[in-house]
């Protein structure tokens, strides 16, 4: 069996991080109130499903499967959308033009762009 150095997972577990998050800011305002609560909490707070079940007073199971369940919401809101992909290449490509310019009105247009995104 292969051992995964520590940092190759470290950077998985964040990609994963950042990736959930983007998902949330572009597509949580689609969710129910109920969904977006949970979904914040496990997944963006870092709280146990055990926290959040104690908390509300039913079983950890029940906030597992709506975190699941959510997180399976978004994914599909990306796939059918892709407003997450699109982001991201405007910014690279946008990064990528701001890297590559020595003209003053070029690189501050790009940074502008960047803030906005």
């Amino acid at each position: 069996m292969t051992r995964v150095p520590a940092s190759c997972m470290i950077k998985r577990v964040m990609d994963k991080k950042y990736e959930e998050a983007l998902l949330f800011d572009f597509y949580g305002e689609l969710l129910t109130e109920k969904q977006k609560t949970l979904y914040e909490e496990a997944r963006l707070n870092d709280y146990s499903f055990g926290e959040i079940a104690l908390e509300r007073g039913v079983s950890r199971q029940s906030i597992h499967d709506t975190v699941r369940r959510t997180a399976h919401i978004l994914e599909e809101y990306e796939r059918r959308l892709g407003l997450v992909r699109r982001f991201l290449a405007v910014k690279k490509k946008t990064e990528e033009i701001r890297r590559l310019t020595d003209d003053p009105v070029i690189s501050k247009l790009a940074d502008e762009i960047l803030e906005e995104l």
